[in-house]
Formats: structure tokens, sequence, C-alpha cells
């Protein structure tokens, strides 16, 4: 969350997210592959599926971290300061996020920032989301996935 520049701790996010909770209001997460940089992808995941397991947002949309110029990571990374991480890690990043999640939830993973689209009922759904995220890591080259990146110009 300090790189997001949220301004807020994951114990300040559960605190909060406690109370809409006790008041009956739904609310939902956002979680970004990729953020993390380059080799914190599982680490990201895991801690981020722990904190969001200690709450209940109604349904988790996961975005894929896409660097456009004019904005301070994209700076960042010019400079070396940031090193993303690839197409495949984001992909294993989100494999490890929904193994780790103990929570019932719907996951939408299916915006235009994301390679590979997909959609999982959790935890019912978990198994066949992993398997079939496997199977694109295992199928699809690392290059075809940084040329789909590289030809997105805007996410709306």
């Amino acid at each position: 969350m300090l790189l997001a520049n949220k301004g807020y701790t994951a114990k300040d996010l559960i605190e909060q997210c406690r109370k809409l909770d006790e008041a009956g209001i739904e609310y939902y997460f956002v979680y970004m592959t990729g953020l993390a940089g380059k080799g914190n992808g599982y680490r990201n995941a895991v801690n981020s599926a722990k904190v969001f397991s200690k709450v209940n947002p109604r349904f988790i949309s996961v975005d894929s971290l896409t660097l456009f110029p004019d904005t301070e990571l994209y700076r960042m990374a010019q400079e070396r300061k940031f090193i993303p991480a690839g197409e495949k890690e984001r992909l294993e990043e989100l494999q490890t996020f929904i193994k780790h999640l103990q929570i019932r939830t719907h996951l939408f993973a299916n915006s235009v920032s994301n390679f590979y689209p997909t959609t999982a009922f959790l935890p019912k759904e978990r198994d066949r989301s992993v398997s079939e995220l496997q199977y694109i890591i295992d199928t699809v080259s690392e290059e075809e996935m940084q040329e789909y990146r590289r030809n997105l110009h805007t996410l709306g």
C-alpha cells in the first residue's frame, strides 16, 4: 500500500471494513497484480489475501499494473527505481492470491488490463481458475504477453 500511496495501513483497512460489515454496508476491493514490482508478487499476493480474508468484500476486482507515460510510476520505471513484474509473474501472483483467499466472494479479473480475463466465485471455483491460469502460463510466451501489454494505450 505504500507504493500505491493509499495513505492507510492494512490495519486501518481491516478496522474500517469491519465497521462496514457491522453496519451491513457492502463494499468491494481492487487488487492490482504487478504493483509490488519484479520478484515481489508472491509476497504481495499472500499478504493481501491474508488481509482481504479478515473482512467480507462483496467482490474483488483484479487489474494488472499498466504503466502509462506522465505517471510517477512510469518515471520511476524509466529511472530503474521500479522494476515492473513480468507478465507470467503477474499471472502467478494472481494464482497465489486466489489460492490464499479464505473468504467467500466473487473475483473479477476480466478487465482489459489482464492478459487472461477470468472470473470465479470463491472458494467454489478456485481450482478451475487456478488451473486455467496455469494453462496460460504454460502455453503462452512471455513475449506474446508483453506484446499485449505494449499495445494497451488506454484501459477504458
